[in-house]
């Protein structure tokens, strides 16, 4: 048992190290001999979970989709809690920025755009959860609208990444969804939502306090959906300073 957490804590070291110099210096600059000396592992247990720098990066790209966000009353406050908890946890998580940035790189076309069609089929389905319950104007295409949202928040996050390296995520998603929400949701819903950009990091919590009561409780029902909580290895890091 002790060697199997062992096993798992050197995994997760090398993929969050490989993940923050794929942030930083992108896939085809990154170096394997960087990512060692970040992981402070030896070169045969970083060969023994990724054999290659490209399964390094499959393995980043494993966690570039999180889980939806914790169900609400109001579908489309789960809809938008959605992008406000990936806007709170980009700037903080290695491994969420690593694959952002493996996604975003056209010099790489084994890698480029891959999570995008999970993010677009999940922001489909909360859409059509919303529908259901009325909250969405008829016009309303679930799956044209989710493409244009996750076009819009891959060019906010590439922005927010030049302007400020993410600082200011939030508040530019925020705006986002002040913008189009209007063409989204009907009157009566649409004065009922929470878009500020603080709304993310109290959705956050609220997903990790409900997945810590599942744990203490494995017999208790579980959420519809739940954002996943980062592994051990994979902690928060204090958001850069902001510089614009």
């Amino acid at each position: 048992m002790a060697r199997q957490e062992r096993a798992i804590r050197t995994r997760n070291a090398v993929l969050v190290a490989a993940a923050a110099v794929f942030a930083e210096r992108g896939y085809e600059a990154a170096t394997i001999q960087e990512i060692l000396e970040r992981a402070t592992v030896t070169k045969g247990a970083l060969y023994f979970h990724f054999p290659s720098k490209e399964d390094l990066a499959r393995g980043v790209l494993e966690h570039a989709v999180t889980d939806a966000s914790p169900e609400q009353p109001v579908k489309m406050q789960s809809f938008v809690d959605m992008g406000l908890i990936l806007a709170h946890r980009l700037p903080r998580e290695p491994l969420l920025r690593g694959a952002a940035r493996i996604a975003a790189d056209q010099s790489n076309q084994r890698f480029f755009g891959k999570p995008w069609g999970d993010w677009v089929e999940l922001t489909a389905q909360q859409i059509v959860a919303a529908q259901a319950q009325g909250e969405v104007l008829p016009h309303v295409e679930p799956d044209r609208t989710a493409q244009a949202l996750v076009g819009a928040f891959t060019g906010i996050q590439l922005m927010s990444q030049a302007a400020t390296e993410m600082a200011d995520l939030a508040e530019r998603v925020s705006l986002l969804y002040d913008l189009v929400l209007p063409s989204i949701a009907v009157p009566g819903v649409l004065g009922r939502l929470d878009t500020s950009p603080e709304r993310g990091a109290k959705a956050y919590a609220q997903a990790l306090s409900q997945a810590e009561a599942r744990t203490a409780d494995p017999v208790a029902p579980a959420p519809a959906a739940l954002a996943t909580p980062a592994p051990d290895a994979v902690a928060d890091t204090p958001a850069p300073a902001r510089t614009a």
